[in-house]
């Protein structure tokens, strides 16, 4: 399942790195899709959108409605 997260304050690689491995801990299997310019971070995964959003949020980024 296609899952579209807008996340405000990823600035850098570290961040696209960071986020990715929040991911990955919720599905270690996800596909996951970013565009740094756009705020959004695509991911293919069967988990359920809001583990995977407090998983972002945990990181330190906010993840917008």
């Amino acid at each position: 399942m296609n899952q579209t997260f807008n996340v405000q304050g990823m600035t850098c690689g570290h961040c696209e790195r960071a986020v990715t491995q929040a991911v990955k801990t919720v599905d270690p299997a996800a596909e996951v899709r970013i565009d740094r310019a756009a705020g959004k971070v695509d991911v293919q995964s069967d988990q359920p959108h809001e583990a995977i959003a407090k998983a972002i949020a945990e990181e330190g980024y906010t993840v917008a409605a």
